[in-house]
């Protein structure tokens, strides 16, 4: 973890002592964004940066238009659209949101976003009419990526859309962010403006779809190492 225990120095030094001289380094967000996958990596090399005796290191790229990313995505949105006692006028692919400014900078993170949104929306067969790819959290007085979800969610709700579901590619797992501002406030917003039906579609998390993804990552990246 980043900012949480176990540390990233502390399962670095752990695998050193185990004798590991070669590590592969695995951020778990699907898109490169300089606020996340590069921090991840940073905390990493923070720690390498103590060592003498360093070992190889690699790290594995984004993944967010890998064939078994988008497959896992698929097979897990389809069960739980299965599970619904609806059938959603309205989809939304959200993703967290970042300052525009980020963009003009070259950060590559909005067009990979954009380019899992088509590509599951693709996958699914979902006509396009139905999908919506929206950001979500921002935060500040900078413009931030747009469309907004929170306004594209009122929109909808207001403009007669009854049925509505959310899901969010680019979290592996579940956190306060997706269960609370996606299926709680977002919720409310669609329900207070008109909206009957709504559902928040569960992240991967440690599901058989979710390991699957990282195991094709983590067997690829190592090849030539084991």
């Amino acid at each position: 973890m980043r900012y949480a225990n176990p540390s990233t120095e502390s399962r670095i030094n752990a695998l050193k002592d185990q004798g590991c001289d070669r590590i592969l380094l695995v951020p778990l967000y699907p898109h490169y964004a300089a606020a996340t996958s590069a921090t991840a990596c940073d905390e990493a090399f923070r720690a390498l940066m103590k060592m003498r005796w360093q070992p190889a290191v690699r790290v594995a790229p984004s993944y967010h238009d890998d064939p078994v990313y988008i497959d896992a995505l698929a097979r897990s949105m389809t069960a739980s659209l299965a599970k619904l006692d609806f059938e959603p006028e309205k989809i939304i692919a959200t993703f967290h949101g970042m300052p525009e400014k980020y963009l003009q900078k070259g950060d590559p993170y909005h067009c990979q976003c954009l380019k899992t949104s088509r590509l599951l929306c693709e996958k699914l067969g979902i006509v396009p009419d139905r999908w919506l790819t929206t950001f979500q959290s921002r935060f500040g007085n900078d413009p931030w990526l747009q469309p907004y979800t929170d306004a594209t969610v009122e929109r909808l709700a207001k403009d007669g859309v009854k049925k509505l579901v959310l899901i969010a590619p680019g979290f592996s797992a579940d956190c306060l962010e997706t269960l609370e501002e996606l299926d709680v406030e977002n919720r409310d917003i669609f329900e207070n403006n008109g909206g009957k039906k709504f559902a928040y579609l569960p992240a991967l998390n440690d599901s058989p779809e979710g390991i699957d993804v990282i195991e094709a990552i983590a067997r690829r990246e190592l090849m030539g190492w084991i």
